[in-house]
C-alpha cells in the first residue's frame, strides 16, 4: 500500500505534463529524501547482518541452507556492493560443485554475470553467460539467464554505438527477450517490461511507452522496478524533446533507488545531465555527486566512467554560476552605497532647512539623534561591505586559480593520453574539504568585523546552553546561521543553500536554540541584529 500512495503523483504525468513547478517540488523531495538515505541503507546491512549471523552462529547447517542463505546475501548486494555481491556468487558456485548439482553451479554463474554486467565488464559478463548449461535450468532461472543475456547486448550496442554493430547486438537481444518471454505469463511484470524494452530498442516507441505507462499506471510495483520502469520511459521522453517528462520520471525513479538502498542505477546520473543541460546547475551538480559516492560505493568502473566524464563540466558551471551571483551581490552592493550617498544628501539639505526654523528646534534635536543612528548603521554597513567585498574578491581568485591549474593539467594529460591520471585527478578533488575551508574563511571574516559576536550570543542563554566551541573551532552551525542573519539574510531558503542544509533542517535548527534563549522568540532576531560590529 505504501509504494501504491509514492506512485499516486506521478499517474497525473500521463494526463498532462508536469509543469516546471511540479518538477521543482519532486526535485525538492528528491533533495529532502536524500538527508535521510542513511536510514534506507542501515535497514539493508541490518538485513545482511541478521543472515551473516546464522551463518555464523550455526555451524551444522548442510550445505542446501547455506546455499539459500548465499543466494539471499547475494540478492540483499546485488545492486548494493560489487565485491560482497562477487564474492557470494563464488560460494554459490562453491556450494553447487560440493553439492555435485550442476544446476545451482548453473544458477551461480548467470548469478555473477548480473553484476559483471552491473560493473561494465561486458567480456566477462559473456564469458560466464556462455559456460551456462540452460538446459539444466529450472523455467524461472531460463527466464533470468535469457533476460540477462539480452540486458547484456543492449547494453553493450549503447555503449559501442556503432552503425554496423549495433544493429547486431540489438537484433540479437530481441531473440533473447523472445526467449525468455515464452516462459512469462503474459499479465506479469517481465513479460510486459521486456516487451517494452524491446519495442523502445526496436524503434516501435507507441508500443514502448503503452506498456511502459501500463506497469506505471496498473501494477503494485516494487521500488526496483518501478525505479527500472521509469528510468526506462524517461529514454524515451528525452528522445522525444520532452524534457520536462523525463526529469519527474527520473526524479522519481531516483527516489525509487534510494528507497531500495539501489547504489548501481543511472537515474541520477541521467537526472543530472538532464538538469545540467535545462541550466539548472545547482541541482545538477548534488546529484552527479550522489551519482558518484553511489558508484564508488557499489565499485561500478562503467557508471565511475561516466560519472567522472559530466562532473567537472557540471562542478565548472557551478562554480561560475556562485561567481556570477557574487558580481550581482556587488552590484547590488554599489547601488545600496549610492542611495545611501543620495539619502545622506537629502538628509543634510533638510537638516539645514530645520535648522532655520526655531519654532522647530526640538523636531530639528530629535531629527539629529535618528540621523546619527543612521549614520552609524550606514558606517557599519559601508565597512561590512568593504570587509565582504574584498573577502569574496579573493575566494573568488582562489577558485579561479584552482580552476585554472586543474584545467591545465587535465589538458596536460588529455595531451598526453594520460587517462588514468584525469581520473586520478578527478578523485583528488575534496568538496568536503574545500567547503570546509569556505566556511572558515566565512567564519575569519565575520569575527573580524563582529569580534565580540560569540561572547554577545551566549548571554542570550543560561550557562547550560551556551555555546561550547572545540579547540581552534571559529564557529559551529548555529553561530553560522545567525551570523548569517546579522549580515542581512532572513531568507531560511538562501541560509539552507549557503550551509548546504535543506529548508527543514534550518528551521528546526533555529527553533531549538531560539527555545533554549533566555529571549523570546518573537525578539531573539531582534537582538541578535543589535549586536555590534568592531
Amino acid at each position: 500500500m505504501k509504494r501504491f500512495l509514492v506512485l499516486v503523483p506521478f499517474l497525473f504525468l500521463f494526463n498532462a505534463a508536469f509543469s516546471a513547478q511540479g518538477n521543482d517540488s519532486l526535485l525538492n523531495k528528491l533533495n529532502n529524501l536524500l538527508d535521510t538515505k542513511k536510514q534506507f541503507d542501515q535497514g539493508k546491512l541490518r538485513r545482511i547482518d541478521s543472515l551473516k549471523k546464522i551463518l555464523n552462529e550455526n555451524d551444522n547447517l548442510d550445505l542446501n541452507a547455506r546455499y539459500t542463505i548465499y543466494l539471499k546475501l547475494y540478492n540483499e548486494y546485488k545492486s548494493f556492493n560489487y565485491n560482497e555481491a562477487f564474492n557470494y556468487t563464488q560460494k554459490l558456485q562453491q556450494a553447487g560443485r560440493l553439492l555435485k548439482d550442476p544446476a545451482k553451479i548453473a544458477y551461480g554463474k548467470i548469478k555473477l554475470g548480473f553484476i559483471l554486467l552491473s560493473s561494465g565488464m561486458f567480456k566477462e559478463t559473456f564469458d560466464s553467460l556462455r559456460t551456462v548449461n540452460v538446459k539444466l535450468l529450472a523455467d524461472s532461472e531460463k527466464r533470468e539467464y535469457y533476460f540477462l543475456t539480452a540486458r547484456t547486448y543492449y547494453d553493450l550496442s549503447d555503449f559501442d554505438k556503432d552503425n554496423y554493430y549495433t544493429p547486431i547486438y540489438n537484433n540479437r537481444a530481441s531473440k533473447y527477450i523472445d526467449s525468455g518471454t515464452t516462459l512469462c505469463k503474459t499479465n506479469s511484470f517481465e513479460y510486459i517490461y521486456y516487451n517494452g524494452l524491446k519495442y523502445l530498442k526496436n524503434g516501435n516507441m507507441d508500443k514502448a511507452v503503452s506498456d511502459l505507462k501500463s506497469l506505471i499506471n496498473q501494477y503494485h510495483l516494487t521500488d526496483h522496478q518501478f525505479a527500472v520502469t521509469a528510468s526506462t520511459l524517461s529514454d524515451i521522453y528525452i528522445r522525444a524533446y520532452k524534457p520536462d517528462s523525463a526529469i519527474s520520471l527520473l526524479a522519481l525513479a531516483a527516489m525509487a533507488d534510494i528507497r531500495s538502498s539501489t547504489k548501481e542505477a543511472a537515474a541520477m546520473l541521467n537526472l543530472a545531465q538532464l538538469l545540467h543541460a535545462n541550466g539548472d546547475a545547482k541541482n545538477a551538480y548534488i546529484f552527479i555527486r550522489q551519482s558518484m559516492e553511489d558508484a564508488i560505493y557499489y565499485g561500478a568502473r562503467q557508471r565511475k566512467l561516466q560519472v567522472s566524464a559530466i562532473l567537472p563540466v557540471i562542478a565548472s558551471e557551478r562554480i561560475n554560476s556562485v561567481e556570477g551571483q557574487r558580481r550581482v551581490l556587488f552590484l547590488y552592493a554599489s547601488s545600496l552605497t549610492v542611495l545611501a550617498i543620495i539619502v545622506v544628501v537629502f538628509a543634510v539639505i533638510i537638516y539645514k532647512q530645520l535648522r532655520k526654523l526655531r519654532i522647530a528646534d526640538k523636531i530639528i534635536l530629535e531629527a539629529n539623534h535618528n540621523l546619527q543612528e543612521s549614520l552609524d548603521k550606514l558606517n557599519e554597513a559601508d565597512k561590512i561591505k568593504e570587509e565582504y567585498i574584498g573577502y569574496y574578491f579573493n575566494l573568488i581568485s582562489e577558485y579561479i586559480n584552482k580552476l585554472e591549474k586543474f584545467k591545465r593539467s587535465v589538458d596536460n594529460k588529455l595531451t598526453t593520453k594520460r587517462f588514468e591520471d584525469i581520473r586520478i585527478i578527478v578523485n583528488n578533488i575534496n568538496l568536503t574539504k574545500e567547503r570546509e575551508e569556505l566556511f572558515i574563511n566565512f567564519d575569519k571574516a565575520f569575527l573580524k568585523i563582529f569580534p565580540n559576536f560569540v561572547g554577545d550570543f551566549n548571554h542570550f542563554f543560561d550557562e547550560e546552553h551556551q555555546v561550547k566551541l572545540l579547540p581552534n573551532q571559529l564557529m559551529n552551525t548555529d553561530l553560522r546561521i545567525f551570523a548569517l542573519i546579522r549580515l542581512g539574510i532572513h531568507d531560511t531558503e538562501k541560509i539552507a543553500n549557503i550551509l548546504e542544509y535543506s529548508v527543514n533542517t534550518i528551521y528546526n535548527y533555529k527553533a531549538r536554540i531560539k527555545s533554549k534563549s533566555k529571549i523570546s522568540n518573537d525578539d531573539f532576531e531582534h537582538a541578535i541584529m543589535a549586536i555590534k560590529a568592531f
